[in-house]
C-alpha cells in the first residue's frame, strides 16, 4: 500500500485536481452522517465545509482532509434526539475549546505511545467501517418509508457502475496520469448513469440521497440558544468530553498514517489546535463539528494532493457545489461514489496483516484483532483505549517477568544481590521471591547498577522487604541508586527506611543508619 500512495508527488496542479475529487466525495458523507446524526443534510454540508477549510489552513497535516465524519455523528446521535440541535451547536463549540487546550498543553505527543498493532488495527477497523457504511447504496424506500434492499435489475445497474468506476481508477493511471483516477471515474460513471436514463434504467442520485435537493445559503452566525446554568454544562460536558477525545484520536491516528504513506511528519499540537478552531467555527455557524476523515485523506494522497492546497480547495470547492452546483452534483450516482469509498478501502486495509499473523507475538494478533473488532461495533477512541490498555498490560506482564539477580558474598561475608531488570508494580512480586532473609548473613546488599526503581509498588516492595530483614535481625542497604531512584526514595522517607550507599567505594561501617 505504502508504494502505491509514495509514487504520487505533490503538485500544485494536483492539489487542486485531487481537491476537487474530494470535493465531490465529501457531498454524499457529509449527507450521510447528518442523517446519522438526525440533524438536516445541510447541517453536514456545512460542517464540512468549515471544518474542512479551518483545519487545512490552520491543522498540522498539509493533505489531511478533515469534515463531518461518522465517528462524531454517532457520539452526537443522542444529544441531538434528546435536546435538540441547539445544544448540538453548543457541545462542538465546548469540545473545540477542549481540543484547543490539549493542543496548547502539547497532548498530541501521546500519539506516540500508540503501539504499532493498535495503528494496524486501528486502520483495518476504519477499513471495515468504510466498507459496511457503502451498503446503504443498495436500499430504497417503499412508499410506506420502510428501507428494502434494491434487487434485479436495478442492483445489476448499481452494481455495473461501482465496477466501472473502480476499473477507471485502476486502469486510469496506466494510461495517462494528467487528471486524478477517482474524478475521471467520477464524470465516466455519471454520464454512463445519464445514458442509461434513456433506457429506462434509473439508478440513486445524491440528490435523491439528501432528499431531494442540496441547495441552500451560506449559515449565519448563531449563538446557541439554551440556558446557561450549571445542569446545561454537564449535559454539554458529557457529550462534548467524548466528541473532543473522539475527533483527536481520529484526527492523530490518521495524521501518523499520512506521516507513514508520504514520509513526511505532521505536527501533533498544531493539529489539535487546528481541529479545535475549526470545530468552534462550525458550532457557532450551526455545523455538527468534525474531523479528520481517513477516507477522503486517503483519496486526496492517492490523487496527488500533498498540500495545504489540496485541503483549501476540496472544502471551497464543497462549497461552491453546494451554493452554486447543487444540481450538477445531484444528478452525480450514488455508485460512482461506491466505487470510489470501495477502491480506498482496498488501498487503506492492510493486506500484509493476514501474512504476519503468524509471525508476530499471539498477544500482538489479539491486539490487531481486537481494536478491529472494537472499532467496527463501538467507536475509534474506545478501541484504541482498550488496544493501548492491552498493549500495556502486555508490557508490564513481560517486563516483569525479566527482573533476577546474581548473588556473591564480599571479603567482610556481606552478601550482595546484583538486580537484573525494571522494578515496578509488574515484577515487584517476583522481586520479593528472589530474596530469602532467613538464611543471609546480618549484613546484605542490593546492587541497583542494572536496575531501576519506577513506582509506589517498588517502594512498596523495598519496604515490605526491609521490614523482613529486620524482623531477621539484619540489615538492608541499597546500592548504585540513579539519580531519579534517588529522588524517588527521597520523597518517600518515612515509608522505605533502607540504607542507601551512595558512594561505590561503600563501607558498611559508615552507613548512616548503621
Amino acid at each position: 500500500m505504502l508504494d502505491f500512495f509514495q509514487k504520487k508527488r505533490g503538485t500544485f496542479k494536483n492539489d487542486i485536481l485531487s481537491g476537487i475529487t474530494v470535493a465531490l466525495a465529501l457531498v454524499p458523507e457529509a449527507v450521510a452522517f447528518s442523517f446519522v446524526a438526525g440533524v438536516e443534510p445541510q447541517v453536514g454540508l456545512f460542517s464540512a465545509f468549515m471544518v474542512g477549510l479551518i483545519a487545512a489552513t490552520f491543522g498540522g497535516r498539509p493533505g489531511m482532509i478533515s469534515g463531518a465524519t461518522g465517528a462524531v455523528a454517532v457520539v452526537i446521535a443522542p444529544l441531538v434526539a434528546s435536546y435538540g440541535v441547539e445544544y448540538l451547536f453548543a457541545t462542538i463549540i465546548l469540545a473545540g475549546i477542549l481540543q484547543i487546550i490539549a493542543g496548547l498543553l502539547r497532548w498530541g505527543k501521546f500519539i506516540r505511545l500508540v503501539p504499532h498493532p493498535v495503528m494496524l488495527g486501528f486502520v483495518n477497523g476504519l477499513a471495515i467501517i468504510i466498507f459496511l457504511s457503502q451498503f446503504e447504496a443498495f436500499k430504497t424506500e417503499t412508499a410506506s418509508g420502510s428501507s428494502v434492499w434494491i434487487s434485479g435489475v436495478p442492483l445489476l445497474v448499481i452494481l455495473g457502475l461501482i465496477a466501472l468506476t473502480m476499473a477507471v481508477i485502476q486502469f486510469l493511471p496506466k494510461l495517462t496520469k494528467a487528471i486524478p483516477s477517482a474524478l475521471a471515474a467520477i464524470v465516466v460513471c455519471t454520464l454512463a448513469a445519464m445514458g442509461l436514463e434513456h433506457f429506462g434504467l434509473h439508478t440513486p442520485t445524491v440528490a435523491e440521497m439528501a432528499g431531494g435537493s442540496l441547495a441552500g445559503g451560506f449559515p449565519p452566525l448563531h449563538l446557541p440558544n439554551i440556558p446557561l446554568d450549571f445542569e446545561t454544562l454537564k449535559i454539554l460536558f458529557s457529550f462534548a468530553a467524548p466528541v473532543a477525545a473522539v475527533g483527536l484520536i481520529e484526527s492523530l491516528m490518521t495524521l501518523t498514517l499520512i506521516d507513514e504513506i508520504t514520509g513526511t511528519r505532521g505536527r501533533g499540537n498544531r493539529e489539535c489546535i487546528g481541529q479545535g478552531s475549526a470545530n468552534i467555527l462550525s458550532g457557532l455557524f450551526g455545523g455538527m463539528g468534525g474531523c479528520a476523515m481517513i477516507g477522503q485523506s486517503m483519496i486526496n494522497i492517492s490523487s496527488g494532493g500533498r498540500g495545504r492546497t489540496s485541503g483549501i480547495t476540496a472544502a471551497v470547492g464543497l462549497l461552491l457545489f453546494v451554493l452554486f452546483g447543487a444540481n450538477l452534483i445531484g444528478q452525480i450516482p450514488t455508485a460512482a461514489l461506491v466505487g470510489v469509498m470501495l477502491m480506498v478501502v482496498i488501498g487503506t486495509f492492510e493486506w500484509t496483516t493476514f501474512r504476519i499473523l503468524h509471525k508476530i507475538p499471539k498477544t500482538d494478533t489479539l491486539i490487531i484483532l481486537a481494536v478491529s473488532i472494537i472499532t467496527v461495533f463501538t467507536n475509534l477512541a474506545v478501541a484504541v483505549a482498550i488496544g493501548i490498555i492491552i498493549s500495556a498490560l502486555v508490557f508490564a506482564w513481560e517486563k516483569g517477568k525479566k527482573i533476577d539477580c546474581t548473588t556473591y558474598s564480599d571479603e567482610h561475608g556481606t552478601k550482595v544481590y546484583k538486580l537484573n531488570g525494571p522494578l515496578f508494580f509488574g515484577s515487584a512480586h517476583n522481586f520479593a521471591a528472589l530474596f530469602e532473609p532467613a538464611g543471609d548473613p546480618d549484613e546484605v546488599v542490593i546492587d541497583f547498577l542494572h536496575s531501576r526503581v519506577y513506582d509506589h509498588s517498588a517502594l512498596d516492595a523495598l519496604h515490605k522487604l526491609t521490614a523482613r530483614y529486620a524482623e531477621a535481625g539484619k540489615h538492608l542497604h541499597l546500592l548504585n541508586l540513579s539519580k531519579e531512584c534517588l529522588t524517588l526514595l527521597g520523597n518517600a522517607e518515612g515509608v522505605v527506611e533502607a540504607s542507601v550507599i551512595e558512594d561505590l567505594d561503600w563501607h558498611l561501617a559508615v552507613d548512616e543508619l548503621d
